[in-house]
C-alpha cells in the first residue's frame, strides 16, 4: 500500500484550545440554530437487539424530523434504504468490526463492501486504536486508505474514538493521518466508550481539517458523536465549528451529529413542548 507521509503534526497547546472554546458564544440556542442542528443529524441505532421494525420506525422519525441520515448496522441497511426511498435522507452504516475494529483488515473491508452492496450511501469505520497507540501510524494510514478505496465515491467517515487516544496530541496525529489517507469526514467517537465527544477533541480535529484544507484544497467533514443529547450542547459544537472553519461547513456534506436521543429533545426545544 501507499507510504504514509511523515507525520509532522503540530504540538497541541492546551491553553490555546481552552481559549478557543472559551470564546464561543454562551448564549442560549436560537431557533434557527436548533433547526440547523436537526437537519445535520445522523439519526442512529446501534443496538444488538435492533430489528427491522425498529429501523423502519427510526426512518419514519428521520423523515418527520428532516435529519440528514440514518445510521445502522450493515444487516439493517436494506430495510433502511427501502424505508427512506425517494426522501433524500442518506443511509450510513458502521462497518469494519465496529466498535472495536478488532478484526483482520480483509474481514473489516468485506463488511464495508457488504454494506455498500446492501445500499449504504456512507460508511463509518473506526481506526485501530491499539495499533495507533503502539506508534504504528503506517497501519492506520493503510487501513483508512483501504477503506476509502473500497468505498469509491461513497462517503467515508473515519471514527478516531478520541476517548481512547489518551492525549490531544494523539488526536491531532490521528486526524492528520486519516485526512491524508483519504477520509471524507473525521468523527470523534463510536458512542460505545466512557468518554465520547468533547469540545477539546472537537477543537483539535477542526484545526486539523482547517490545516488540511489550506494545504490540499479539499474540504473534509466533521462529525461529533456520542453523548450529545440536547440543543444547548449541540450548538456549542456548531459555534466552535463556525469559529474555526466558518459557516460554509454548515451543510450535511461537511457536518453531521451522531445521535440517538438528540432528535427527540430538539423537537421539544424547537416546538416548545
Amino acid at each position: 500500500m501507499s507510504k504514509v507521509y511523515a507525520v509532522n503534526s503540530p504540538k497541541i497547546e492546551v491553553s490555546a484550545i481552552e481559549k478557543q472554546i472559551s470564546e464561543i458564544s454562551a448564549s442560549l440556542p436560537a431557533s434557527d440554530e436548533l433547526k440547523l442542528v436537526l437537519s445535520l443529524v445522523d439519526l442512529t441505532t446501534l443496538e444488538g437487539k435492533d430489528t427491522d421494525a425498529d429501523v423502519t420506525k427510526l426512518c419514519e422519525k428521520a423523515i418527520k424530523a428532516g435529519t440528514a441520515a440514518v445510521c445502522v448496522y450493515p444487516t439493517l441497511v436494506a430495510i433502511a434504504k427501502h424505508s427512506l426511498k425517494n426522501t433524500g435522507i442518506k443511509v450510513a452504516a458502521v462497518a469494519g468490526g465496529f466498535p472495536s475494529g478488532q478484526l483482520p483488515l480483509h474481514l473489516r473491508l468485506a463488511e464495508a463492501r457488504y454494506a455498500i452492496e446492501q445500499g449504504a450511501d456512507e460508511i463509518d469505520m473506526v481506526i485501530s486504536r491499539g495499533k495507533f497507540l503502539e506508534g504504528n501510524y503506517q497501519f492506520i494510514f493503510d487501513e483508512v486508505a483501504a477503506f476509502k478505496k473500497e468505498c469509491g465515491n461513497k462517503m467515508l467517515k473515519v471514527i478516531l474514538e478520541t476517548g481512547e487516544l489518551e492525549t490531544l496530541d494523539n488526536i491531532r496525529v490521528a486526524s492528520d493521518i486519516s485526512l491524508k489517507a483519504g477520509a471524507d469526514y473525521i468523527k470523534t467517537s463510536t458512542g460505545k466508550v466512557n468518554v465520547n465527544a468533547t469540545l477539546p477533541a472537537m477543537c483539535v480535529m477542526l484545526q486539523a481539517i482547517n490545516d488540511h484544507y489550506k494545504i490540499s484544497g479539499k474540504k473534509c467533514g466533521i462529525k461529533p458523536s456520542g453523548g450529545i443529547s440536547d440543543g444547548i450542547t449541540a450548538v456549542k459544537y456548531l459555534r466552535l465549528t463556525e469559529k474555526i472553519l466558518g459557516k460554509e461547513w454548515f451543510h450535511s456534506s461537511l457536518f453531521r451529529f451522531g445521535a440517538s436521543r438528540l432528535v427527540d429533545n430538539l423537537l421539544i426545544e424547537v416546538n416548545g413542548k
